[in-house]
Parts: structure tokens; C-alpha cells; sequence
């Protein structure tokens, strides 16, 4: 019986497969076909599309999430903006001030700053990057309660929580030669004169003689130029043009022009930076024998060294000398030479990963013309000591102790005390 019903279910099926094929002819099954082959390409290019959606997906980097905490919002997806905020602030006390504004010699003061940043930056492909830095911040710190040739507070801002553009430039890569152009409202001081140990009051030291050597007149952030050359993997070169008194008008006649020579020579197999730099200011400078001629320039050189020495030290050298014959006008001493040298020990060495401490020792040594112009100046080397830890609380926070000694302030020539000058601080960064 079974075998039955099988039988004639099957001649059923041979008898409607023989009247489903008698009625489609040859051009209906040409058509279907079309339709096929238009329905499997719309669905290739589909694939296609997804494809490449999942690929700059993929590139694209992300905002990335820890417990409901931003982690990293340095590029955001709309054009792989990078964004970068920073903020500092310094608390210093000091003994033995010597300030010509204080009420009585020597007397102790403690003062606050702080200073926010907020950089946004744009590279185009392979051929040329953008940057825009803006900067407000408050206080002076005990600067302004100290007479010294150099003083101790690089980062103080006192600009009453103004909001300014610091920086905005846009730098272009030839694709014919290894250079950069950059041009727009720079900052000299992190271009010439640089260390890997010594340029970065907001991570490594505050003193001013440390952070870059203050014989060398690098103007502020102002209009200028600087083209830089890569002819090896061991060498560079920098020429660097900039708008000397920062009034952009009249850039030609009071320009600040600077040639620097970095040589990477990978001695020990580590990296390391010798850069010799020389210079010209077209500022109106006077002659410290003759205060008739006004309109003198002025031209130095220097060095800056750094060298790893292994996985968890790092020393410096930074020297520089000016001409001695002539001073800034509205200044009322100059220096002749400047020299600082200096160690930084990364905490890996003591199972603090992250942390630093940074050492270093300098003297900013005024001109023999100033001391010969001035009546019964004794004009003595200004001593400065700095150490400072950097303690990582978390990824975003860093303490800093720091610890600074000032000998010989001013020469020894300070109308409100010549006592040694300790400044006791404490620096906190965050960033973003």
C-alpha cells in the first residue's frame, strides 16, 4: 500500500514538472536570469560598502570607556581632531626675599599661580599639520617678591584669567626634500635652545635657568618662521625668523634670527640630542661704555646636550654666552654667560613606574661691561639649585615637590637683602 501512494505521488510531480516547463519558454528563463545577475551584483556592491564602512570603522580611533570613566579623548572622529587640555598650579614659600617692593628685608612669603592649556591640533595626511594653543591663567607666583637674574616660577601666568592664543601655526612637508615650514604665531622656546631633560616647567623644573638658558633672547609667542631640515636620521637643522619685540609690526627691523645644529649620534646605542645654536636680535640694545648709541644688536650662542646614559637616567648640559658690550634697553643689568647641568632618574629604578626626580645645578654670570658701568657693583655669579619629584598619583594627576636655592641673588647687588634665597614649592598638573 505504501508503495502505492509513493508511485502515484510521484507521477503526480513528473506530470506537473513536464506541464510547468512546457509553459515557460525560452525568453522567460532568459529574463529570470537577468534578474538574478542584476540581484546578485546590487548585493556584491552592498557588500562592497560594508566592507569598507567596517574598514573606517576600524580605523578610526575611539573614545575608550573604564567604568564609566573617559580614558582617552585625544582624537575625536570627525577628522581625527586631537585635543589636549593641561592644567598647573604652584604653590611657593620663600625666606629671605628681596623684593624692592617689600616692607622690610628678608621677609617670608608664600604665593599661588596657575595656568590651564588647551591645544587642538590637525595633521593632513603626509603633507602638513595645524596647531591652535590657547592659555589663560592668574598670580605670579613670589616672582615679583624676588631681585634675581633669573627666577623661579617658568610658569606663572599672571594674566588675570584672560583667555589668549598662545600659539597658531600650520606646518607644511615638502614631499621633494626632507623639510618643514612652519609659520604663524610660534614659540621659539620649545624649538631652539630644547632639552629632553630641561624644557617643560608644567613636567620637569620651574626655574627659568633651567628651562631654557637666559642668555639667549628668545622672544615670547609672536609672528614667525622656522624651516626645518632632516638631510640624515643623525642630523637636523633649524633656521628659525621671528618678530624680536613681539609687536608684530616692523618684523624685518627687529627680528630674532637663530640657527641650530642637532646632532643624534646614538652614542651607547641610546638616544641623545647636541644641538649648538647661534643668534642675532635686531632689538634696539645700548652700549654699557656709550648710552648714546641705542640702537645696538645683539648675537650670542649656546649648547644644549642631552644624553640617555641607561633605561632609567638621563643627563644635561646647557650653556650659553652673549655679547657682553651692549644690554636690552629698559633692562637694567646683562649677563655674559650661562651654563646648568643636571640628572633625571625615572622611577622604574625604584618600582615607581611613572614617576621622575630631577636634579640640576647652574650659574647665570653677569657681564664685566655692566659691572664696570655701574658704581661699586659687585656683580657675583647668581648660584641656582633645583630638585624636584614628580610623584604619578593616577594616570591623569602628578604632585611635585620641588626645592630651589638661589646664592648671590642679583649679583649680590639686591638693594633689599643678598641672603641665599631657598623656595620651597609644591606643583600639581592635571591632564585631560
Amino acid at each position: 500500500m505504501f508503495r502505492k501512494v509513493l508511485m502515484f505521488a510521484a507521477c503526480i510531480l513528473l506530470l506537473s514538472g513536464q506541464v510547468i516547463f512546457a509553459e515557460v519558454s525560452d525568453d522567460d528563463i532568459l529574463g529570470e536570469i537577468r534578474t538574478l545577475r542584476e540581484q546578485i551584483r546590487n548585493q556584491e556592491e552592498r557588500i562592497n560598502e560594508l566592507e569598507q564602512r567596517l574598514a573606517e570603522k576600524e580605523a578610526t580611533p575611539t573614545v575608550q570607556l573604564t567604568d564609566g570613566t573617559v580614558e582617552d579623548l585625544t582624537r575625536l572622529a570627525l577628522g581625527c581632531l586631537n585635543i589636549k587640555a593641561g592644567a598647573t598650579f604652584v604653590v611657593q614659600g620663600t625666606d629671605n626675599a628681596n623684593g624692592d617692593g617689600l616692607s622690610q628685608k628678608g621677609e617670608d612669603v608664600t604665593d599661588a599661580s596657575y595656568s590651564i592649556n588647551l591645544m587642538f591640533e590637525k595633521e593632513f595626511e603626509d603633507y602638513g599639520k595645524a596647531f591652535i594653543g590657547i592659555e589663560t591663567g592668574d598670580g605670579a607666583g613670589v616672582e615679583d617678591e624676588l631681585r634675581v637674574f633669573s627666577n623661579v616660577n617658568r610658569d606663572a601666568d599672571d594674566s588675570d584669567s584672560s583667555l589668549a592664543v598662545a600659539e597658531a601655526w600650520y606646518e607644511h612637508a615638502f614631499q621633494s626634500i626632507p623639510a618643514s615650514l612652519m609659520a604663524g604665531k610660534i614659540d621659539g622656546t620649545i624649538l631652539v635652545d630644547t632639552n629632553e631633560y630641561a624644557n617643560d616647567e608644567c613636567t620637569q623644573f620651574l626655574g627659568r635657568i633651567f628651562r631654557n638658558s637666559p642668555t639667549i633672547e628668545i622672544p615670547d609667542n609672536t609672528a614667525g618662521l622656522r624651516l626645518n631640515l632632516e638631510p640624515g636620521d643623525i642630523v637636523d637643522i633649524q633656521l628659525l625668523m621671528m618678530d624680536g619685540d613681539n609687536d608684530w609690526e616692523d618684523i624685518a627691523d627687529d627680528g630674532f634670527y637663530a640657527a641650530q645644529l642637532n646632532l643624534k649620534p646614538g652614542i651607547f646605542d641610546r638616544s641623545g640630542n647636541y644641538r649648538f645654536l647661534g643668534w642675532l636680535s635686531d632689538r634696539e640694545h645700548t652700549k654699557w661704555n656709550d648710552s648714546i648709541r641705542t640702537k645696538e644688536e645683539m648675537y650670542g650662542f649656546g649648547i644644549s646636550f642631552d644624553q640617555e646614559l641607561s633605561d632609567s637616567v638621563g643627563a644635561f648640559l646647557r650653556y650659553g654666552w652673549q655679547d657682553p658690550d651692549v644690554y636690552l634697553n629698559d633692562e637694567s643689568f646683562s649677563l655674559e654667560h650661562a651654563w646648568s647641568a643636571g640628572l633625571q632618574f625615572t622611577g622604574s629604578g625604584w618600582g615607581r613606574e611613572g614617576d621622575i626626580f630631577g636634579i640640576a645645578v647652574g650659574q647665570a654670570i653677569p657681564s664685566d661691561k655692566y659691572k664696570d658701568a655701574g658704581s661699586n657693583l659687585n656683580a657675583e655669579d647668581e648660584g641656582h639649585f633645583e630638585a624636584y619629584y614628580n610623584y604619578k598619583v593616577n594616570d591623569h594627576l602628578t604632585m611635585t615637590p620641588d626645592v630651589q636655592i638661589i646664592w648671590n641673588p642679583y649679583g649680590d647687588d639686591a638693594s633689599n637683602g643678598n641672603d641665599t634665597i631657598t623656595v620651597v614649592g609644591m606643583k600639581g598638573q592635571v591632564d585631560f
